[in-house]
């Protein structure tokens, strides 16, 4: 399975992106990885349309087939939280525009897929990715590794997941198709 997977840590001052390919028999490789920083003395909406602007860049010149994002996770301030939620919603439509659809991964789910461990540390995870992209050193900055790895995540589960709605799908027509035979 030939996929490449644009990997997107959100955040209204750093998102981190990292684009990685499935290359069938010779696996995973890192095409390539960024950091979209946008400066703390712009306003909101300057800022927003900055990460906008930079993730269709990158989406138009990788043509990934596929995009994944880590699900939201806050224990940390209000205003936090609602500029991730903005950052998220400015990437979704990015994304949306470009075609991509998006799978959402919980941070536990990542750290499971990728670690092998739903309790794995930052270290731990930068480890297992260097060593799943065969990288000769670990990916800086954090948030393109973060990105990197919530790519990684999407190419080991997605085909799996993509069996088990097929196969639900097939089951829910069944199921209709008996009821239908019944009502006769």
């Amino acid at each position: 399975m030939n996929a490449r997977v644009l990997g997107i840590d959100p955040g209204l001052d750093r998102t981190g992106w990292a684009v990685v390919k499935n290359d069938g028999p010779a696996g995973m490789v890192l095409e390539a990885c960024g950091l979209i920083h946008t400066p703390a003395a712009f306003e909101l909406p300057q800022r927003l349309d900055i990460i906008y602007g930079e993730i269709k860049k990158v989406a138009a010149l990788f043509a990934p087939q596929a995009a994944a994002m880590e699900e939201m996770f806050f224990l940390k301030r209000a205003m936090t939280m609602s500029h991730t939620i903005q950052t998220r919603g400015v990437i979704l439509l990015a994304l949306h525009q470009c075609g991509l659809g998006v799978s959402v991964y919980q941070p536990k789910k990542v750290k499971l897929t990728v670690a092998g461990s739903g309790a794995a540390d930052k270290k731990q995870m930068q480890r297992m990715v260097q060593l799943t992209l065969r990288l000769k050193e670990q990916l800086r900055p954090d948030d393109a590794a973060d990105a990197a790895a919530i790519a990684v995540c999407h190419l080991k589960t997605a085909p799996a997941a993509a069996q088990i709605a097929a196969q639900q799908k097939f089951l829910d027509k069944l199921k209709q198709a008996r009821a239908q035979q019944s009502r006769r």
